[in-house]
């Protein structure tokens, strides 16, 4: 049964180097959710400018539903400046003060939030206040769908207080090593042991999962009944590591909402985000299918030794 599911926060244009390509993470996501047959819906904001006039060509393009991009004449459609490593890891340049920092709640999006399987929501988009207001109302009015946080730590745009607010809202948290170092500082939490660390975020937050990327070297996900799972990474040729990790999350909550174990939502998760490190851009179209293909051919795998224990293939 196809679901649907919820992504709030910025649509923007990432500016490489070698030109424009569409991205924000939760419209990342929700591209990527709907690649996998279920109903991925971006509530974001754009410009009426021809940024916003490209997004909205493009997202149609994909198939996605665009009911809830909102557009505005006030405010441009927002981008980043996008540097990449020679790893293909970016540094991003956020500008402030474009459309996604004024989104707007309405009845409409009240209705589908109730009925919603999902909401996945990060910090980005609540560093203004209108759009933190809004997303505020969203998750108040969210019935039994999961709240999935994918906290995006992006410098100078979050807070204490939105990191608190939101992980009090979240049923599960993902986030990357960098992100956990960080998170593990500001609560006075050892990261020693990543599972342990996990432990303790889930008990001190109600989270019922947190999941940690690992970039090459896979993913830790742990669930507060106990269960621990770590998969390793691929040995790939990366090219762009942009939209991998919000590639992992749709393919991690594809399998969840269908309530497949936690080895299952890793397993996909992993190998989605595998693929789309090896190509160009965060939305470069790949098929459910091509990510079969992938879990299916022998690929070598590079295994972080400390968490060995949990390992999965």
């Amino acid at each position: 049964m196809q679901k649907t599911v919820l992504s709030f926060g910025e649509t923007l244009w990432d500016l490489f180097p070698s030109g424009p390509a569409l991205g924000g993470a939760p419209f990342n996501f929700a591209c990527r959710v709907n690649s996998l047959g279920d109903r991925g819906i971006i509530i974001s904001r754009i410009g009426r400018d021809d940024y916003g006039r490209k997004a909205l060509e493009q997202i149609a393009a994909f198939g996605m539903d665009v009911s809830c991009l909102q557009q505005e004449d006030r405010h441009p459609t927002g981008t980043v400046k996008v540097r990449l490593d020679h790893q293909g890891n970016p540094d991003f340049l956020i500008v402030s003060e474009v459309a996604y920092d004024f989104i707007d709640v309405t009845d409409e999006l009240l209705s589908l939030a109730r009925a919603a399987d999902c909401l996945c929501f990060g910090t980005l988009a609540q560093r203004a206040p209108t759009s933190r207001r809004s997303l505020q109302r969203l998750l108040e009015v969210t019935g039994k769908g999961m709240k999935f946080l994918d906290i995006n730590l992006r410098k100078d745009c979050f807070f204490r207080e939105t990191i608190t607010e939101s992980l009090k809202q979240a049923n599960i948290l993902k986030m990357n090593l960098h992100e956990a170092h960080y998170l593990a500082e500001l609560f006075e939490i050892s990261l020693s042991s990543l599972p342990d660390f996990c432990a303790e975020m889930m008990e001190d937050w109600s989270l019922s999962c947190c999941l940690v990327t690992l970039g090459g070297h896979g993913a830790f996900t742990a669930s507060a009944d106990g269960k621990k799972v770590y998969v390793p990474g691929y040995e790939i040729k990366v090219v762009d590591t942009c939209g991998s990790g919000d590639a992992f999350s749709a393919g991690f909550i594809h399998e969840y909402l269908r309530g497949k174990s936690l080895a299952d939502c890793c397993r996909l998760g992993n190998a989605f985000g595998a693929v789309v490190a090896m190509q160009r851009g965060a939305t470069t179209p790949v098929s459910f299918e091509e990510v079969r293909h992938f879990l299916k051919a022998d690929h070598p795998r590079v295994h972080e030794p400390s968490l060995k224990a949990f390992a999965i293939s």
